[in-house]
């Protein structure tokens, strides 16, 4: 493969109200993995769109090889051998298809010329052959609606191989992932830079940089802070504290709050399909209670169902004392719960619409009046106090909510919850790419919803963040409840015991 050289210089970008980058400079050559890292909202994965050619309006210039090339679209990005892998996999696969035909999609729809008679022996040995190339056993024929995100990202990076990339982008590619799929990632990952492809790797699960990556850029506010290479000496705290712009003290220390009487009690809840069974559990007010496990043990399964988003086949749900039934999430949110899902942009929030509808949905009857009415002021006037209260960075209430980071997308999703003034909230992997900072803020908004008397259920397969946050925890294996621990008598090695099936 020829060797590549990427420079770019003095790339710039805005949005409406938002200067996303400042005049950034980044390099790249083959077979490096340059780790690029920031807050959210710090500019990472705006840059690499501009790699990509999905952020077509930049200025500034990017060389390739020494020479000037213009990126301004996937196509422009796909004849340099630039190819992306977004956190939200599924956007870019059709599940209906199989898994041939997603590897190779870009070369169908690109590359048949005045051909229109598919040779589909000849796609489904191409996508056979370059997934064993990377070491990955799938069925071809498979549709990808069935398989795990995991198999998903593994899809889309054979996708990108088959294009013959020079540059692989990898925008928080573990993020899904338990830890033996973060390993098999590691492995392609590490293959693909001893032939000569350039990676560049962001992530904020900062300890995989020093196992994975050589060199690393940080972004803050837009701008490139910091380059250097990544050697034993340097501390997880000092990336930290460049990524943020002051010292950070990431010893978090949980707030004492009075634990009331039960308020939400389950008995014996089952999922129609069986991706949940038996569930015994108990949220007391003002209590913080985990749901721990791998990935693949059912945590959202479980969300979902306590949420009725999936269906409920037997089982009793209590709340304050009383037996209640609701068959959906329209039901569920009249009795009180509330969701913030694991995918916030797929599930959570309008992604086209601007912020403050976003935060108004879950509660429109308090805005509306004879003939259901909007009542508009008072929906913005909320909305601006929401924004506000949980410090959700945005130009106005009317921006875009696909045009905000990840964290404060988050943001969005709790302060709609927020004001829908619910009483059980469920947190399915609420800190799923989002950067330290972001996490120490929903870590404070959680403490404040149990201070006000509400029943938390925060499910996650990261075992140190429930130790900080947690008062209880549920241990979920294959589906089921295999223990119930007061955190402060149990340790990260014992909950990783349980959920790898110990007993």
């Amino acid at each position: 493969m020829k060797e590549l050289k990427l420079e770019m210089r003095g790339i710039s970008l805005e949005f409406p109200g938002v200067k996303a980058l400042s005049n950034v400079d980044f390099d790249l050559t083959s077979g490096t993995i340059h780790a690029l890292i920031g807050a959210n909202g710090a500019g990472k994965s705006t840059l690499m769109k501009v790699l990509a050619g999905a952020n077509a309006h930049y200025t500034g210039q990017v060389f390739v090889d020494g020479e000037p090339v213009e990126i301004r679209s996937p196509k422009n990005a796909k004849d340099l051998g630039i190819e992306i892998v977004y956190q939200e996999v599924d956007v870019a696969l059709i599940p209906y298809l199989s898994v041939a035909e997603n590897v190779m999609f870009d070369v169908i729809v690109n590359n048949m010329g005045k051909n229109h008679i598919v040779n589909w022996s000849k796609i489904k040995k191409t996508a056979k052959e370059t997934l064993e190339k990377l070491n990955v056993e799938l069925d071809v024929n498979q549709p990808v609606s069935e398989l795990t995100l995991a198999q998903k990202q593994m899809v889309l990076i054979a996708r990108c191989v088959v294009e013959k990339c020079r540059l692989l982008i990898l925008d928080e590619p573990t993020a899904p992932l338990s830890n033996s799929e973060t390993e098999e990632l590691f492995r392609i990952v590490r293959e693909l830079a001893k032939e000569g492809v350039a990676i560049v790797f962001i992530s904020h699960r900062l300890n995989e940089l020093f196992e994975i990556c050589n060199t690393i850029t940080v972004m803050r506010d837009g701008k490139v802070v910091k380059n250097m290479p990544i050697t034993p000496e340097l501390q997880t705290k000092d990336i930290v504290e460049l990524m943020l712009g002051r010292k950070f003290d990431d010893n978090y220390i949980k707030k004492s709050v009075k634990i009331g009487e039960p308020l939400l009690e389950v008995e014996d809840l089952s999922e129609a399909e069986g991706r949940v069974k038996n569930i015994n559990m108990t949220v007391k007010r003002g209590e913080i209670v985990a749901v721990a496990g791998l990935v693949g043990a059912g945590k959202t399964e479980l969300c979902k169902t306590l949420f009725a988003a999936f269906k409920q086949s037997s089982g009793t749900v209590k709340l304050n004392g009383k037996t209640i039934k609701y068959k959906n999430p329209n039901e569920a949110v009249k009795r009180g719960f509330a969701l913030v899902p694991e995918e916030r942009r797929k599930e959570g929030v309008l992604i086209t619409d601007p912020v403050y509808a976003n935060i108004s949905v879950a509660a429109m009857k308090k805005y509306t009046g004879f003939l259901s009415v909007v009542n508009k002021i008072k929906e913005r006037k909320d909305a601006c106090t929401m924004i506000s209260d949980l410090g959700i960075k945005t130009p106005s209430e009317y921006q875009e909510v696909a045009l905000l980071s990840g964290g404060n997308q988050q943001k969005v999703v709790l302060g709609k919850w927020l004001n829908s003034e619910s009483e059980i909230y469920i947190f399915d992997e609420p800190t799923k790419g989002i950067d330290v900072g972001a996490k120490r803020d929903m870590y404070e908004l959680i403490e404040r919803l149990a201070a006000q008397g509400k029943g938390v259920i925060y499910a996650s397969c990261e075992f140190q963040e429930i130790l900080t946050i947690a008062d209880r925890v549920y241990v979920l294996y294959d589906g089921q409840i295999v223990k119930d621990l007061n955190v402060a008598d149990t340790d990260e090695k014992e909950l990783l015991y349980l959920s790898t099936g110990g007993h």
